[in-house]
């Protein structure tokens, strides 16, 4: 069985988290995070296609399989909602061109995942994920542990559907790598 390489992005227009994990049976490997930022004296385009170049060239380089992607939720701010809503579009469209699967969780299904609590403080998340990934230093990048987290909770999500698939369809042999 092949290690699955799961990228988890933090979507943005001025900063974009992006993380890297890679999983192998019940083995998980942190590979990268980092921040994409964009200059706020650049224009609005020009901000996006350097979020784009950015995710095309992470993709070339470490050949994720899947995404794991923040799903936006605002209540206040249409405007920033909707520049969110088009940084998300280049990102997606990033990822489609190098055939990555690409998947959506809320903040809530993130915590839960990496915590246990769906309410827990970007704080504990970072420790709890530190300690998961066998980080070496502390996470001080929001965006880019949120990332990583996103990753994280692709990971135990794909596990429990595979799970769950096997014990309903006990004759159907499992495709790994292949779509849940």
């Amino acid at each position: 069985m092949n290690p699955l390489r799961i990228i988890g992005i933090d979507p943005g227009y001025g900063r974009v988290g992006v993380g890297l994990i890679e999983v192998e049976g019940n083995r998980y490997s942190w590979l990268f995070h980092r921040l994409i930022e964009t200059p706020r004296e650049a224009s609005f385009p020009e901000r996006l296609a350097l979020i784009y170049s950015e995710i095309r060239a992470i993709c070339e380089t470490h050949e994720p399989d899947e995404a794991a992607i923040e799903r936006l939720f605002f209540v206040k701010n249409v405007t920033t909602a909707m520049k969110v809503s088009e940084a998300r579009g280049v990102i997606e469209l990033a990822l489609y061109q190098h055939r990555v699967s690409i998947f959506e969780y809320t903040p809530f299904e993130i915590k839960q995942s990496v915590t246990g609590n769906g309410h827990a403080e970007k704080g504990q998340v970072q420790r709890t994920l530190g300690l998961l990934l066998n980080l070496k230093g502390t996470l001080h990048q929001d965006d880019a542990s949120d990332a990583l987290a996103a990753a994280f909770c692709h990971a135990n999500s794909r596990k429990v559907a595979k799970g769950i698939s096997a014990y309903l369809n006990p004759s159907t042999p499992s495709r790994p790598g292949g779509p849940l």
